[in-house]
Order: structure tokens, then C-alpha cells, then sequence
């Protein structure tokens, strides 16, 4: 994980790593990444991914579920 020591919205030093379930929305239907690392700032409420947090944020995610499942038939497709 990449060092963040002040945040970038609010300058705040008191930004720190957070390890929780994230949860997010994708057209209406939620969906959960367990223990989830990034950084988030207690003063304004900023929240920072690093590569890896996006990665399994997208692998949990059913918008990049669907784009999978799309291209996996367009190959079988002009196979």
C-alpha cells in the first residue's frame, strides 16, 4: 500500500489506513468487498484506493461482472 500521510482534500495529518467492508452500488443493487484497506480522513471525509483496493473493488463489482461475462461472449462469438 502506497504511504499517505496528509490528506489531499483537506491537508489533514490525521488521514490513516482503514481495514472495514466497503460496500458500493451498481444500478440499484448493492454489493459488499470484505475487508477492504484504503485510507480515509476523519476531518472531511476524503477516502483513498490504492491499485489493489481497486482491483478487488472491481473484481466484487457486478458493473465489471457483466463487462466480463459481455466479452467472454463476444470472443466465443467470432470464435
Amino acid at each position: 500500500m502506497i504511504q499517505i500521510t496528509v490528506c489531499p482534500s483537506c491537508d489533514s495529518t490525521e488521514i490513516r489506513t482503514v481495514r472495514q467492508d466497503w460496500t458500493g452500488k451498481f444500478q440499484g443493487r448493492l454489493y459488499t468487498v470484505p475487508s477492504l484497506e484504503f485510507y480515509e480522513c476523519p476531518d472531511c471525509g476524503e477516502r483513498i484506493y490504492d491499485r489493489e483496493a481497486m482491483r478487488r473493488i472491481e473484481a466484487h463489482s457486478p458493473a465489471f461482472a457483466i463487462r466480463h461475462v459481455e466479452k467472454k461472449a463476444h470472443v466465443k462469438a467470432h470464435a
